[in-house]
Parts: structure tokens; C-alpha cells; sequence
């Protein structure tokens, strides 16, 4: 089919607070299971994280898909959505959790988002530059080859004069 899809183990450190650790008998350190899926025909890619850590507690799936915008196909469309449940265990306070996270989920994902950015016009100004550094080279071989041509034809005169 042509899609490349990968599935990846990553630790994330949380700082959560110190109480609901040892409420919860949680760890600061968490396990996210995801899968990525290229698509070249579609120019589609998204991945899925999931939770694994505390997911008895606390369930959390998020699914990034970046698309090419039909509008101008030159940019590229991100779309982020979150699933966040609180475990039946905390039901008396699932809705306050689920709040908690969501506003911490939005907050890191403004986060995320800004970092990509950063990376992005990061890149495009590298694109720029070696687009630059390209075309002063062609110049270069250009007049190189030019004075090539004139000095092989200044010979070549030279010899034929002397014949």
C-alpha cells in the first residue's frame, strides 16, 4: 500500500503534584505508546498517542493529523484532538480531573505547537540560504566555464596561427 507506519514506546516526565502521586501511588515518570501512519499517496500523516501509565486512572488518547490544504498546497494543515476520561474509581472527582487535564493538555499543546513552528521557519530559512549559496555556485561555474571557453579558444587561434 505505500504507508509507512511505526509504533514507539516513549517516556514523558510529568511534574504532577506531589499529593495525587501519593494518593494515586503514581510516578512522575509515564509511558505513551505510538503509532504513526505516512501515507504518500494521501500526503496524510497521523499519529495516535494512548496513555499506558495510571490509564486506570486517568485515560488519555490523542490523534495529530497533518494534511496538505486543499486551498493552497503549499502549506500544510494540523489537526489535534484529545480524548481524556477520568477512571470510574475517581468518579466523585472525574469531572474536576478531566477539566484539570484538558486545561494542561491545551496549555502543553499551545507548547508543542510553538516549538514546531520554531523548527519549521528554522527550516525554511536553511531552504533559503542553501537556495542562495546554489545559485552563487552556478554563477560561479558559469563564469568559470565562460573563461574556459575563452581561453580554449584563445589557444586554439593561437595554434592555429602558428600552423
Amino acid at each position: 500500500t505505500g504507508v509507512l507506519r511505526t509504533e514507539r514506546l516513549l517516556t514523558c516526565n510529568q511534574n504532577a503534584p506531589a499529593l495525587v502521586l501519593k494518593f494515586l501511588g503514581g510516578s512522575t515518570l509515564s509511558y505513551v505508546r505510538e503509532t504513526s501512519e505516512l501515507d504518500p499517496k494521501t500526503k496524510r500523516l497521523t499519529m495516535k498517542t494512548q496513555n499506558l501509565s495510571m490509564c486506570n486512572v486517568l485515560t488519555i488518547n490523542e490523534t495529530v493529523t497533518y494534511t496538505v490544504n486543499p486551498h493552497d498546497e503549499s502549506t500544510t494543515m494540523f489537526k489535534q484532538e484529545a480524548e481524556i476520561v477520568a477512571g470510574s474509581s475517581l468518579s466523585r472527582f472525574s469531572s474536576y480531573i478531566e477539566d484539570f487535564c484538558l486545561t494542561r493538555f491545551r496549555d502543553n499543546a499551545a507548547v508543542g505547537r510553538k516549538g514546531f513552528e520554531t523548527v519549521l521557519e528554522k527550516l525554511k530559512v536553511a531552504r533559503q540560504e542553501a537556495q542562495q549559496q546554489l545559485e552563487k555556485a552556478q554563477s560561479q561555474i558559469e563564469k568559470a566555464t565562460f573563461q574556459i571557453e575563452k581561453a580554449a579558444a584563445s589557444a586554439t587561434a593561437s595554434a592555429a596561427a602558428a600552423l
